[in-house]
């Protein structure tokens, strides 16, 4: 199986993939699946981390939708596909969204062309992140955004796998210099916890794929730099404006009771000025 002439390889481990089997998902193979049970069977209460990712994704993206009026997405690193996309829950509150999602994983690739096939306002961009000059001027993307008009920029969970070296901030940067003022930017980090939770899962990330930065509070609001960050700041994924109806475990002083692996993964929204 092929897109774009880039094959899967099933004997290679996938962070997409990993990720689609931490969150339940078929789209894996053997090789990702051992890597998911490290997590599992080794530092048990981690999967948690990828659940509280996703949910902060999801109301990010709705209340983008319903507060600001914009209606333009671009996905960085965006993964394979979940319940609860990017462009599901735009569309279910603006059906006039439209959605560019960036990614170079083949198999992320594979279920984008199924993407392309059943909604015309969602297009797939197969370029790295590292690389947001080809993202901007690629011919999908300038078909669906208007660079005139504020757009959602969403880095969830990928920049914590851009190494020091490569620049992280720059290619924040490179967006924030590109969008209108009104943008609005939404990046979930694994954030450092300095405990020996933090250190094995890191390890094993960085083991396994050979990259995986967790990074201080200070260093993912570096970030950000040149953006207002949006209450309530930078703080734990499920303590982003979380819908307290949904959650069960809010002690009586509306306190949400977090274990340390919900710690893990921080999430922020930023406005440009």
């Amino acid at each position: 199986m092929t897109y774009e002439r880039s094959p899967i390889d099933p004997a290679k481990p996938s962070i997409a993939r990993v990720y689609d089997y931490l969150l339940g998902g078929k789209d894996n193979y053997a090789v990702d699946r051992e890597i998911g049970d490290v997590f599992k069977r080794d530092l048990p209460g981690s999967v948690a981390i990828a659940y509280a990712n996703r949910a902060a994704l999801t109301r990010a993206v709705a209340e983008i939708v319903k507060s600001t009026g914009i209606r333009q997405f671009i996905d960085l690193g965006s993964g394979l596909p979940t319940a609860d996309n990017v462009h599901q829950v735009a569309q279910r509150h603006a059906p006039e969204a439209t959605v560019v999602y960036v990614d170079t994983d083949p198999q992320v690739l594979v279920h984008g062309r199924a993407l392309l096939e059943k909604d015309d306002r969602t297009r797939v961009v197969a370029v790295d992140v590292r690389n947001p000059e080809a993202v901007h001027t690629h011919p999908d993307t300038l078909e669906l955004i208007d660079f005139t008009r504020p757009v959602a920029v969403i880095f969830s969970a990928i920049l914590h796998h851009v190494n020091d070296d490569e620049d992280p901030a720059g290619i924040v940067r490179y967006w924030r210099d590109r969008v209108p003022s009104g943008s609005h930017f939404f990046v979930s980090h694994f954030r450092s916890g300095n405990n020996p939770e933090t250190q094995e899962a890191e390890k094993v990330l960085q083991q396994t794929f050979g990259r995986g930065r967790w990074r201080t509070d200070a260093e993912i609001a570096a970030l950000l730099d040149g953006l207002e960050i949006l209450d309530p700041g930078i703080v734990p994924a499920p303590l982003w404006r979380p819908d307290q109806t949904a959650t069960p475990a809010w002690n009586s002083s509306g306190e949400r009771q977090l274990t340390v692996w919900e710690h893990l993964i921080a999430a922020a929204l930023a406005r440009k000025p």
